[in-house]
């Protein structure tokens, strides 16, 4: 990478890192290429991003942004998961971790606080933001099919009147 390569590696990495909830950090030696690509699919398919960086670029990238807690966890082969659903890199990192025991997540931050593994499983644990869009979704419909089944019935039941009086 030349100079303004790097300018413009740290400039995009800082914009889209400004625009996420959570930052999620791994190391990621042993694993293979496919195995790299399968992660960034599964990452791409449910909203977020994954990048193996360069730790100097991305320390100058995190300086200025609401992750500069986290600067300390860039050394060695290392890959960062974000995404602006909080839930999504942390859920599809541990899922990962799980299959591959060589890829180890280290650490990470949300909404600006660095966490630990333990809140990175947490975070993992909790649904995502269309899991519970969803579930809010159900919710709501349930009541509007209650009414539309009350205000329904009488009609029904002058039609079940009617037929019966023209069946005598």
């Amino acid at each position: 990478m030349n100079r303004s390569e790097k300018k413009d590696f740290v400039k995009k990495l800082k914009e889209e890192l400004s625009t996420s909830s959570s930052v999620i950090v791994a190391h990621y030696s042993g694993i293979t290429v496919n195995e790299t690509d399968q992660l960034r699919k599964e990452m791409r398919n449910n909203g977020a991003k994954f990048k193996v960086i360069k730790n100097r670029l991305t320390k100058l990238a995190l300086a200025e942004t609401q992750y500069k807690s986290i600067t300390d966890l860039f050394s060695g082969p290392t890959a960062i998961a974000y995404s602006s659903d909080p839930v999504v890199p942390a859920k599809v990192t541990v899922d990962f971790a799980k299959k591959f025991k060589n890829f180890k997540i280290i650490g990470g931050s949300f909404e600006g606080e660095k966490i630990d593994q333990t809140k990175i499983n947490f975070l993992a644990s909790i649904p995502s933001l269309d899991e519970t869009r969803s579930k809010i979704v159900g919710l709501l419909s349930i009541p509007a099919q209650k009414i539309v089944s009350v205000i329904q019935a009488p009609s029904r039941q002058l039609a079940r009147l009617i037929t019966l009086r023209s069946d005598k």
